[in-house]
């Protein structure tokens, strides 16, 4: 059992699966071992057991990769429906340890649009999640935009989390090695590549301009984009660019986790460049577990203040907990 630090901890990228979503999941999405998909369906003893053994008071609960992002559309806003009523009843049922964010079916972004506002007004979720591309698409594309309209206006976040990159990129890039290391196209490289280019490509869209208090949430410590961010900056404002500033924007509307990233350098760096209100806690489980996660945050170099910060003092304002 872990020394309780003296503020709550909420972890924020917590995942699980709903049976009838994951029935559509394919190939290397439908899979990833017994242990992992035993804690996925787990909502009793076992994840309560793992939270209280790290000393995590609340996990805010959000439907694995590749979630509702690729359901056809025929079929899309009713099953998500469906699963975010049952992840309501889930955290209903226990409700001083669990809160969620909702899935999206992004393949009719009215419905999708549609899906946030009642999840947030009528179950009390606290955001959305989204994963990886829709039908191959970006979700910078302007028919989007609906999603990003209506979370600014119920002023909740939307997380962007990794998802499986295009098939042509792993085959271009990284099919060479995928063989010998599969999970370089997983958490090893291809979901920080992916996710950080949906990061930049929502900068550049313009989204902000229209949106400038949208809030978005990127996993893994920003997805390397805080330790790129000068340089992005630097790039864009050579001769030639239209004019914009990426850090303004990024330093300003969106924010990182710590999931799944547990290192004291990554740590400071985002503290520098996007500042401390900006990072929140999180695990990434059962993808990682919680010890070492919750173990890191005792250890790492800031004050107590900033410490609680992240460990539920911004999610407490931002999810408004």
């Amino acid at each position: 059992m872990f020394e309780k630090p003296n503020c709550p901890v909420i972890a924020i990228e917590e995942h699980y699966w709903d049976p009838e979503l994951a029935k559509h999941f394919t190939g290397t999405e439908a899979g990833r071992g017994n242990e992992t998909e035993e804690r996925l369906y787990d909502f009793g003893a076992l994840r309560i057991k793992e939270m209280d053994e790290a000393g995590i008071d609340i996990q805010v609960l959000s439907h694995g990769a590749p979630s509702a992002q690729k359901l056809p559309i025929e079929i899309a806003a009713d099953v998500t429906r469906r699963v975010n009523d049952r992840l309501a009843k889930v955290c209903a049922a226990n409700p001083k340890r669990f809160a969620a964010f909702a899935a999206l079916p992004t393949a009719d972004p009215k419905a999708a649009a549609d899906e946030l506002e009642r999840a947030v007004t009528q179950l009390g979720f606290k955001g959305a999640m989204l994963h990886g591309m829709t039908n191959g698409e970006f979700l910078d594309l302007k028919k989007y935009w609906l999603i990003y309209e209506r979370a600014e206006k119920l002023d909740v976040p939307i997380y962007f989390h990794p998802s499986l990159p295009h098939p042509k990129v792993t085959e271009v890039y990284l099919q060479d090695y995928a063989k010998d290391f599969p999970l370089v196209v997983r958490p090893g490289w291809g979901y920080t590549v992916e996710t950080a280019t949906q990061a930049i490509r929502l900068v550049l869209s313009g989204v902000f301009d229209t949106h400038p208090n949208l809030k978005i949430i990127l996993g893994h410590l920003g997805e390397t984009l805080p330790f790129l961010v000068w340089r992005i900056e630097a790039s864009l404002k050579r001769p030639g660019q239209k004019p914009m500033s990426f850090r303004d924007i990024f330093c300003k509307n969106f924010y990182v986790t710590t999931s799944g990233f547990f290192s004291n350098p990554a740590l400071l760096c985002c503290v520098m460049e996007i500042g401390i209100d900006h990072i929140l806690f999180a695990v990434d489980w059962p993808f990682v577990m919680n010890p070492p996660a919750a173990g890191w945050m005792k250890g790492i170099p800031l004050s107590d203040e900033d410490k609680a910060k992240i460990l539920s003092g911004n999610a407490r304002r931002i999810l408004k907990m």
